[in-house]
């Protein structure tokens, strides 16, 4: 189980805030069976996946490096990060390149759907779970008719201190 930090419970808060009293714009993923959605402000990019180049010692979750138009870029896939059961990459599968706190990062996830504008009567916030599960970067749930999104805080999750990618 991971335990938080007093900061990293103030800005959980502090994002979960923001999105449900503003709603937004978010682009919308799939990991596994699940749809996630991010802040479209974040999203610099989508891209095709190619296998990255691998870096020593680096945790299973972050895949290697790609060169970006001359800047190197660290690819996380998120289903790894997330504990979600690993997926075949296949010919939907995408990286999504962030840009968090100034710095790009791609993020591995199975498909992207699309971009949605969600109210804020249409996001309901995070449940509070003690599990295993670790939720700390889920910031709200969006209902679009029938589906439900899984909203994160991409910029949050990105530059936590188990990702060592961004100083926080």
């Amino acid at each position: 189980m991971n335990t938080m930090t007093e900061a990293a419970v103030v800005a959980r808060h502090e994002a979960a805030s923001t999105v449900q009293h503003m709603g937004g714009e978010f682009l919308t993923f799939r990991l596994g069976d699940e749809e996630y959605g991010i802040d479209i402000l974040k999203v610099q990019e989508i891209r095709s996946y190619e296998p990255p180049t691998r870096i020593a010692n680096a945790p299973a979750f972050i895949k290697g490096v790609v060169n970006l138009r001359g800047v190197i870029v660290p690819i996380v896939d998120l289903r790894l990060r997330l504990g979600c059961e690993t997926a075949e990459y296949s010919a939907l599968t995408v990286v999504i390149v962030l840009n968090v706190k100034g710095r790009v990062v791609g993020a591995v996830v199975d498909s992207v759907s699309d971009v949605l504008e969600l109210g804020k009567d249409a996001i309901k916030p995070a449940p509070e779970m003690a599990s295993a599960v670790d939720a700390s970067f889920i910031t709200g749930i969006g209902s679009v008719g029938e589906r439900m999104l899984i909203l994160m805080d991409i910029e949050g999750l990105m530059a936590s201190e188990e990702m060592g990618l961004v100083g926080v």
